[in-house]
């Protein structure tokens, strides 16, 4: 069986993540080994089909670590209630992300692969009910008293109408004498009057305090889910697409304001608003409230099936929005290759097809929901007609004890019990939608955070009467702090001795990365790493870093095991320059001086005199407070990357990890570029990354990957006498470019 077959989809992962009756190891979007013959689904039910795809570019995979290697893709099959998400837009390139109006839509796949009827979380409704009064419970005990008071209040007001009609309107009616006693009639209007005040004040207070409620709850979760994304491990972002995790704080924390704002007092309002209504119903006429009942079952009959029909629709519509809205953004990041390739005219077929299937659902979906309040308000009328009759019909026979006040009243009552039904049964895909971009928040806030065991810091140190020890000031020598059990502590001096024991890794299980990988770089030492994309360079430096744990081996720092050092204080030990340089909205004093935010302005100037920077930063129109927007679009990657070396030369690590830094520029620039990397890298313990062989031949080590495995290593005179692996790099780069 082929990765092409489409009507194959997997069994359920477990709670391992692994899929029952496959292969160890395997994964969705993984070819099956000839021969093997995958679970069939239950009989009488025909092949399953694939879940469908959420934005009609098929599953987006995240995408790799630099060097080619694949690290694990969550990727799981969409299976009966289960809950996926299409998109509009974001990332960079073809890929996923915030996008537009469209934003992170939940679509929840039933049995058959289609999309099911929209239904409530209810366990996820009690968390974020809990979250939002969490720091907030005495304003919502004022915000339920308000609604309180104003649903009595609308109800209390409308009970009004009976007494003004039956007490005074019709006694004075059916008086003779022109001397009319108003009093008790203004009394009584005066009552209702101060009623609506009441209604309206409470009303307006407790929507304020909603708007402070939902915006206080807002900045918390963000500011929570920030944090906590901080303290994620950097496999999470390998597998999840940025634009994924940037509609967490848009568009899933904006159905959230609508919710927390609107719906849920406008939901507990209608909810008083029924009961309350009902119970004065009852007392004033039996009958006439089975009539009202009887009414309201037909308008709740015809709102369901109303509702089921449009969305279905608005849930296309969504799926499409994001497809078009994701098109569209891919399109303005490809104008360049669109206009090289003359492609505009197919570009606009290909937009009119997706934009016309946006258009039929759109318009079926508006077709029904725009006809709902129409009818519901025509069934309103009917229903006030109807209890006017039998109302009348009653009063006129004696019958049940019905009044004209009684008939008024219960017209309004009528009235005020089918409006929060209708508000009702509009807010459920209010809550539906909230509810789920609560479930993706609290996802994001519920993910491991990266582990650390470490005890070992970085720390300040000094050299007093030979000894060296721990100082509160900088002085430029570094020392690791390590406690023992007995209590005592020793400093050993950072030289950056690098070595690497008999590693293996693997981003899969059954799919080793690394295979007994040992290396011995000396303090000062530069040591080089050459070979295809995904031979695990970049997976060296990684593991360095720990942004991933090994599976076997060790790898030490100055002797020092690195699962002894805190992540931090290792971290800080290592510079990197990479081949894809990230620069932040700031001045360029502000970028450099991002790798280490205590340094001075000289210290930032020294940098980048260092990097061979400084003539560039001062030719630009503030020098070093020239302001940086959208990573630093308005410089040239050879300025980028020299801006890059010289943030990494402030933070003065004793080793340096370059990571492909100078591949995407050209000769003339890699020469500039390079000089500063010469200067950065004296004296220090360096790790090269390099595809132009030309840059690592003064190392004092090369090492050559293939598969995961050092196949040569030596200098580059030795490795071209040897006239292997390397002597074919080496020779047919420069064939290639001679």
């Amino acid at each position: 069986m082929k990765r092409s077959d489409k009507n194959f989809a997997p069994p359920p992962p477990d709670k391992d993540g692994n899929y029952p009756g496959m292969p160890k190891g395997w994964r969705p979007g993984m070819p099956l080994p000839e021969g093997f013959t995958p679970p069939q689904p239950p009989s009488g039910r025909g092949p399953m089909p694939p879940p469908p795809p959420p934005n009609g570019h098929g599953p987006m995979p995240p995408p790799p670590p630099p060097s080619g290697e694949t690290p694990p893709v969550n990727e799981k099959p969409l299976q009966a209630g289960q809950r996926t998400y299409t998109s509009s837009g974001g990332g960079s390139g073809f890929g996923r992300g915030p996008g537009g109006p469209g934003g992170r839509i939940p679509v929840a796949i039933g049995p058959d692969g289609k999309p099911m009827k929209p239904q409530i979380n209810w366990g996820m409704a009690k968390r974020l009910l809990a979250y939002i009064a969490q720091k907030n419970k005495i304003l919502l005990v004022i915000v339920a008293v308000c609604i309180v008071i104003s649903s009595l209040a609308n109800v209390v007001s409308t009970t009004f109408i009976q007494s003004l009609i039956d007490d005074h309107i019709a006694p004075m009616l059916a008086m003779k004498t022109q001397n009319l006693d108003y009093s008790g009639l203004l009394f009584v209007i005066t009552q209702m009057g101060g009623m609506f005040l009441i209604c309206m004040f409470a009303s307006l207070f407790y929507q304020r305090l909603m708007v402070t409620i939902s915006q206080g709850v807002l900045k918390r979760l963000r500011d929570e889910m920030f944090a906590r994304m901080q303290r994620l491990p950097i496999s999470y972002f390998d597998q999840n697409s940025y634009g994924d995790v940037m509609s967490r704080y848009t568009n899933d924390t904006d159905a959230l304001r609508q919710m927390i704002s609107q719906t849920i007092p406008q939901t507990l309002a209608s909810i008083l608003m029924i009961v309350s209504v009902t119970i004065t119903m009852l007392i004033l006429n039996v009958y006439l409230t089975i009539v009202v009942f009887a009414v309201v079952f037909l308008m709740l009959l015809v709102t369901r099936k109303i509702s089921s029909l449009s969305a279905t629709h608005f849930v296309e519509v969504q799926r499409s929005l994001g497809d078009v809205n994701g098109f569209i953004e891919e399109m303005i990041n490809g104008q360049k290759i669109i206009k090289v390739f003359t492609h505009e005219e197919q570009t606009k077929v290909d937009f009119d097809q997706k934009n016309d299937t946006l258009y039929d659902h759109a318009s079926a979906g508006n077709r029904y929901a725009n006809i709902l309040m129409p009818i519901m308000g025509n069934i309103g009328n009917a229903q006030y007609v109807l209890i006017a009759m039998i109302g009348g019909a009653m009063a006129i026979n004696g019958f049940g004890g019905v009044s004209l006040g009684d008939i008024a009243a219960f017209l309004t009552l009528s009235r005020s019990f089918a409006q929060p039904i209708g508000q009702l049964s509009m807010q459920i895909n209010a809550v539906i939608m909230a509810l789920a971009g609560a479930a993706r928040v609290f996802a994001l806030m519920d993910e491991p955070v990266e582990k650390d065991e470490g005890y070992v810091t970085l720390v300040n140190a000094k050299w007093d009467d030979g000894n060296l020890v721990e100082s509160d000031k900088p002085t430029g020598l570094w020392a690791w702090k390590h406690p023992h059990g007995d209590g005592s502590l020793t400093y050993t001096e950072v030289k950056g001795h690098v070595t690497l024991n008999d590693v293996d890794f693997e981003y899969m299980p059954g799919k080793p990365v690394l295979r007994d990988v040992s290396i011995f770089a000396k303090p000062g030492q530069k040591i080089a790493f050459v070979g295809a994309t995904g031979a695990g360079k970049t997976t060296i430096t990684n593991l360095i870093n720990r942004f991933y744990d090994i599976a076997d081996g060790k790898i030490r720092i100055d002797d020092i095991n690195i699962n002894k050092i805190q992540k931090n204080a290792l971290r800080r030990s290592l510079g990197i320059v990479l081949q894809d340089v990230n620069l932040f909205t700031g001045t360029v004093r502000e970028n450099i001086r991002y790798g280490r935010l205590d340094s001075t302005d000289e210290e930032v100037e020294h940098a980048a005199k260092l990097a061979n920077a400084h003539d560039f930063i001062m030719r630009l129109p503030k020098g070093y407070d020239t302001e940086i927007e959208g990573d630093g679009g308005q410089l040239s990657q050879g300025q980028r990357q020299l801006l890059s070396i010289a943030r990494a030369a402030v933070a003065d690590p004793p080793v340096m990890i370059l990571d492909e830094a100078t591949s995407s520029i050209d000769t003339r620039t890699e020469a500039i570029v390079q000089k500063g990397m010469d200067n950065l890298m004296e004296g220090r313990t360096v790790i090269v990354i390099a595809h132009r062989l030309s840059t690592i031949q003064n190392a004092d080590a090369i090492m050559v990957l293939e598969n995961g495995s050092i196949i040569e290593r030596g200098s580059h005179e030795s490795l071209l006498k040897e006239k292997g692996k390397y002597y074919q790099l080496y020779t047919g780069v420069f064939a290639t470019q001679g």
